[in-house]
């Protein structure tokens, strides 16, 4: 009996199927129980631990500034968080291949070890040169390899309820750290130079938990103890992700590539990542900057304005499991391209919003419709991967073009607009338009796939 690991053979004439498929040695995907069930338990202490550590920095870097590293600009410091996200999506192009030859368990035993191992060397660190190798290096490793088991693991235990289930996964790191694919706008402070004008008060808030945590342990146990605390606390966590987390494809009996590179001879995969890479150019600039535009704009408090982000962040929580229920019902592109479109319809109305009811309006209905772009992308990499068994490898190439795509937009945004002014309109306009182009690149592969004979769900 055919496993139904790998799905039916698709007209795509450009896929590349695995030449020496196993059936008889794939188990059936379970698509529910309690092994499956343990499966989403676990990635979500993955991505929590993982963005979940790199969304604090912003904490660190107000601390930094004022005191353990107060000798340095606010531009160097925050090279240390920038470092941790760019290394958590560029590790995954390894990350993905060592996933799919069955080291799911070392992957996630090496994260944990760097993770906290970085954190506790980050305790000790007296220097600028000490926090960059602890904090920025070993951490931001760690959690790159962290971060595409959590997401594809889930993949290859459910069919009917994947997409749900992946948006569960998410979701789980907006309840616990804000967003786990928004770096914190302190990360990101080097991206523009009017942002580090703003006073402490002003930055937007990175995560939830972990950022309380140190807040509130700092001034009575001092820096060096409250990060351990965070270290302890990732290391109780990621030894529960550890214990029941387990790989159900097997690895392949021949050793494959780190790189799938017949993923580039198909236009479905090639098309998916530029959409993805257009989409993220322009998908966190109202993350990073809708709090700002409250206070310059429509005049919000300081400690108003604050909590734009928090509303956007629930939001986005509707926005993962919503729509990934519907997906698994209707299909994971014909949700993600109506909800792409409707993120750049809301960025465009912004440009029209001066006032702080329509502002908090906006901020919950982005924060929803963008969550679908977020949670959607791994089950349409499953969707459009031929063998299952290469689905690490591809989330991890995928995932790079969206984060190249986050890497450069809030630069370039940045350029555009000017807050000592108050002028957003261009960057806002920017945004959207890298929206569109990404809603229409994902609806370009909806029609690849019509054409090949899905005309259905997909």
């Amino acid at each position: 009996m055919p496993s139904d690991s790998n799905p039916p053979p698709s007209n795509d004439k450009e896929a590349v199927q695995d030449p020496k498929p196993a059936p008889s040695t794939v188990p059936e995907i379970p698509d529910g129980g309690l092994q499956a069930y343990l499966q989403v338990f676990g990635a979500h202490f993955l991505i929590f631990n993982s963005w979940g550590i790199i969304n604090t920095f912003g904490v660190y870097q107000e601390y930094y500034e004022a005191d353990l590293l107060s000798l340095q600009t606010s531009s160097t410091i925050s090279w240390i968080g920038t470092l941790q996200g760019f290394l958590l999506f560029l590790v995954g192009i390894l990350t993905g291949p060592i996933f799919d030859r069955g080291y799911f368990r070392y992957l996630i035993g090496t994260g944990a070890f760097l993770v906290v191992f970085g954190m506790m060397m980050t305790s000790l660190g007296r220097s600028y040169y000490q926090i960059i190798l602890a904090q920025g290096i070993l951490v931001g490793v760690g959690a790159g390899c962290l971060f595409v088991p959590s997401v594809a693991i889930v993949a290859t235990y459910f069919t009917t309820k994947r997409a749900l289930m992946t948006g569960i996964t998410a979701a789980g790191g907006s309840i616990g750290i804000a967003n786990p694919f928004t770096i914190s706008p302190a990360t990101l402070s080097w991206f523009t130079l009017p942002y580090r004008s703003l006073s402490d008060h002003q930055k937007p808030p990175g995560g939830v938990i972990f950022p309380i945590v140190f807040r509130k342990l700092q001034p009575a146990l001092g820096f060096a103890w409250a990060t351990r605390i965070v270290a302890f606390m990732a290391l109780g966590m990621l030894c529960i992700s550890l214990a029941v987390m387990r790989m159900r494809v097997p690895p392949p009996k021949e050793a494959r590539p780190l790189l799938d590179l017949s993923a580039f001879k198909e236009a479905t995969f090639n098309t998916f990542s530029l959409g993805l890479f257009l989409a993220f150019v322009g998908l966190y600039f109202p993350f990073f900057y809708t709090p700002i535009y409250g206070t310059r704009i429509t005049r919000l408090g300081d400690d108003v304005s604050f909590y734009l982000l928090p509303v956007m962040n629930a939001g986005s929580i509707a926005g993962r499991i919503l729509p990934g229920l519907l997906a698994d019902r209707l299909g994971s592109l014909n949700m993600i391209v109506p909800h792409a479109f409707v993120a750049a319809i809301l960025v465009f109305a912004w440009l029209g919003i001066d006032n702080a009811p329509g502002l908090w309006v906006l901020s919950a209905l982005y924060g929803y419709f963008s969550g679908a772009i977020v949670s959607l992308p791994p089950t349409i990499v499953a969707l459009i991967t031929p063998n299952m068994g290469l689905i690490g490898t591809r989330m991890g190439m995928s995932f790079t073009f969206a984060g190249f795509g986050l890497l450069i937009g809030n630069p370039i945004a940045g350029a555009i607009l000017n807050v000592q002014e108050g002028k957003f309109k261009g960057a806002e306009v920017f945004a959207a338009v890298m929206l569109i182009a990404g809603a229409v690149t994902f609806a370009f592969l909806r029609l690849l796939l019509w054409q090949r004979g899905k005309k259905g769900k997909a």
